[in-house]
């Protein structure tokens, strides 16, 4: 793998990583000053979006680290591509209409995703 993927993949793993960290830890009330579209999900639903994050900061970063199942990497990616569409749609239906974060989100995504597959 070349540097540009390590370093734009390591900076989405160690975001993914934090965000979903919080989400599995945190009450509802140390997450509304930051995410206001918590009360709008169930708290099961909070918790596994957090567990999918962290999973997926993992696949960014094991299976090229490891050279195990080499797929997983691009595929992380993807994932985070979906989840981000899905965060700016859950923005969009809600008060809360900022999309920066996820627009930039989606766009490191998708390059992560381009770096893991070229050659």
């Amino acid at each position: 793998m070349n540097i540009a993927y390590w370093i734009v993949a390591g900076l989405l793993a160690l975001f993914y990583f934090y965000a979903g960290t919080l989400k599995v830890i945190r009450s509802r009330d140390h997450l509304r000053p930051m995410m206001a579209w918590v009360d709008r999900m169930p708290l099961p639903a909070l918790r596994a979006l957090g567990a999918v994050e962290i999973l997926g900061a993992a696949g960014l970063i094991l299976p090229p680290l490891t050279g195990t199942a080499p797929w997983l990497a691009p595929a992380a990616a993807v994932g985070f591509v979906l989840l981000q569409t899905g965060a700016i749609a859950v923005h969009l239906t809600g008060e809360d209409r900022g999309i920066t974060l996820n627009a930039g989100l989606t766009a490191t995504a998708a390059v992560t995703v381009w770096l893991a597959t070229r050659p």
